[in-house]
């Protein structure tokens, strides 16, 4: 029997068409075969930054459990999700995928912990700092950490797969990246005034994945808080959102107990959470009528949950947050990674010859990012942005003689 083919949606007037794209800052041939956002999600995957995701941190360390999320395994639910939206609202999956899989390729070994000690290692060394933004160098990766190319730094991605990654940018990062690209990505951060302008939105496929962010957070740090016996099912039921799915499982399938209710409750969860962004997505739709990519820029976020479904997602944001996040046990493997990472800035800037001499040789050199010299604290940011977990901790026992982590 021939199986049923599944046909591939006509996009809507306002998704973003490949062949309409912005382009990429060093022009290319097209590719035969595949999309110019295909193109961008196949090398994504191939890079170095994109291995690394799988040996850093989401909640808990790398070495804690082999069953935990990754960063990698993050940014790829992130992706099934984001495409499965955008199938159905007619948007453009493969742009979906590139910014999903490429979203975190700038994040820190230890996850916002290492984020953090970085943005204040940066600030302390000199307060006129532009600090560390994961967002923005997810961006920096991929404009020019990467090297692979014989022509460019950077993968030369295009212009869409770049704003998509660009999430969030201060408003002094902002202008640096509009001052070296007049009118690109950050140009939704910044109008002719110079005032931030949070209501310039970036396409549909970029929202959709920002959104699909937060849906696999949630759902994947409660089954992780599970796995680890730092969350309970009782706990969770205080939770609107957990308890009306854990309800249903049960009318269901009213056997159901241990894991497998809690994964029919965290796919019922997701179901539901899916099913209301395309339902709150079409009205918002329907409601603005965006005739083209250009009228999307200049709405509100189109790409929403309804009110009910914002209202429990960010309830159990916070009860994350106060039950697993500040849980004492991961509290303290925080500030274990934090100072891994300010004792290896420390050492870094101390001596540099402590790197490898690609990274060394930069200082002073020029910074394709921002256009200007490259200074130490960056370049040793951008070092150790680009460690694994297990290669940090390995560092800084290399260094200081200390094991931070217990094997």
């Amino acid at each position: 029997m021939t199986p049923t083919s599944v046909l591939v949606p006509t996009l809507m007037r306002y998704a973003c068409d490949p062949a309409q794209s912005r382009g990429r800052r060093y022009p290319e041939t097209p590719a035969p075969t595949r999309s110019d956002f295909q193109r961008d999600r196949d090398r994504i995957v191939h890079s170095t930054a994109f291995r690394r995701l799988v040996y850093k941190t989401q909640v808990f360390l790398n070495h804690e459990g082999d069953l935990f999320r990754t960063r990698m395994t993050h940014s790829l639910e992130v992706a099934q999700l984001g495409r499965s939206i955008a199938r159905t609202l007619r948007l453009n999956e493969d742009l979906v995928e590139a910014i999903a899989l490429a979203h975190d390729l700038g994040h820190t070994p230890f996850g916002h912990a290492g984020q953090d000690a970085l943005n204040e290692c940066l600030k302390n060394h000199n307060p006129d700092s532009a600090g560390f933004e994961h967002n923005l160098q997810s961006l920096r990766v991929v404009d020019s950490l990467e090297e692979r190319y014989p022509s460019y730094n950077g993968l030369n991605l295009t212009f869409e797969t770049r704003e998509g990654i660009l999430k969030h940018c201060s408003r002094r990062n902002a202008h640096r990246i509009e001052a070296r690209e007049p009118g690109g990505v950050a140009q939704r951060f910044v109008d002719q005034s110079g005032t931030l302008e949070p209501w310039r939105q970036p396409s549909l496929e970029a929202q959709l994945a920002n959104l699909a962010d937060e849906i696999a957070y949630n759902a994947h740090d409660i089954d992780d808080g599970v796995r680890s016996g730092l969350l309970s099912l009782e706990q969770l039921q205080d939770v609107e959102l957990f308890r009306l799915h854990s309800l249903q499982a049960l009318q269901q399938h009213p056997a159901l107990k241990g894991r497998r209710l809690l994964f029919e409750t965290i796919r019922l969860m997701l179901s539901a959470q899916v099913y209301d962004v395309m339902q709150a997505t079409r009205h918002a739709l329907n409601h603005a009528a965006p005739q083209d990519l250009t009228a999307v820029r200049q709405q509100a976020a189109l790409v929403c949950f309804t009110p009910a479904m914002a209202a429990q997602s960010a309830a159990m944001k916070r009860f994350l947050f106060h039950n697993l996040y500040r849980h004492p046990q991961v509290l303290e493997k925080t500030q274990a990674a934090q100072q891994v990472v300010r004792d290896l800035f420390a050492a870094y800037m101390a001596d540099p010859a402590q790197m490898p001499a690609s990274h060394s040789e930069r200082f002073d050199g020029i910074d394709v990012v921002h256009s200007k010299s490259a200074k130490p604290e960056r370049v040793v940011a951008d070092y150790i942005a680009g460690m694994t977990d297990r290669f940090a901790a390995k560092e800084h026992a290399r260094l200081s003689g200390k094991a931070m982590f217990a094997a």
